[in-house]
């Protein structure tokens, strides 16, 4: 199958989602993510700010900000700067995004976990972003942990890769927590 066509059957399926399902997957998925090694061991964690269509962030963030140190993405050109996560200080950004303000902006090589937004996920670890490539940039120069986060029928069978795709090494869902790659040690 290729991109577009996976874009459009993953983007069907998100629109029939109830609002009471939209929430129960979150819980379950980001309860699965909170048992995992690489949440409970990292302290300095980018996470994203929920689209509509995603699985939202915002309880899980509110719910661990006290606890751990989170950082959200902000678009600058064609890359996306690590900024630490404020509720008061969000502003509508690219593609009505909520983003961080400010100016005081991280290296990749600080954070210890990066949990990945897509638009689907493979079994190998590779994922299927909105095709502007932010991502596999910023994750190509860190060494930190890549967990996906989707709801179950974002994995599919294959995901076209190419060379510059940068695979992740969990996937969770609110159905399973797949281990792609030893993370250990990281």
């Amino acid at each position: 199958m290729e991109k577009i066509e996976i874009r459009h059957k993953i983007k069907a399926m998100k629109s029939m989602l109830l609002e009471t399902e939209k929430n129960e997957a979150a819980e379950k998925a980001f309860a699965r993510l909170e048992e995992t090694a690489a949440f409970i061991l990292a302290e300095k964690i980018l996470m994203y700010h929920s689209l509509p269509d995603e699985l939202s962030t915002r309880a899980f963030l509110k719910k661990w900000c006290m606890l751990k140190k989170f950082y959200l993405p902000r678009v600058n050109g064609v890359d996306l700067d690590i900024l630490p996560y404020d509720e008061t200080r969000l502003e509508l950004g690219s593609f009505h995004i909520e983003e961080p303000t400010g100016s005081e902006t991280v290296d990749a090589d600080e954070i210890e976990l990066v949990v990945v937004p897509a638009v689907a996920y493979d079994r190998k670890g590779n994922r299927l972003g909105r095709g502007k490539g932010f991502y596999d940039r910023l994750l190509k120069s860190s060494r930190a942990t890549k967990i996906g986060i989707a709801y179950d029928f974002q994995i599919v069978e294959e995901i076209p890769v190419e060379d510059h795709d940068v695979p992740v090494d969990l996937v969770i869902t609110p159905g399973e927590c797949l281990v792609l790659r030893e993370v250990a040690g990281k």
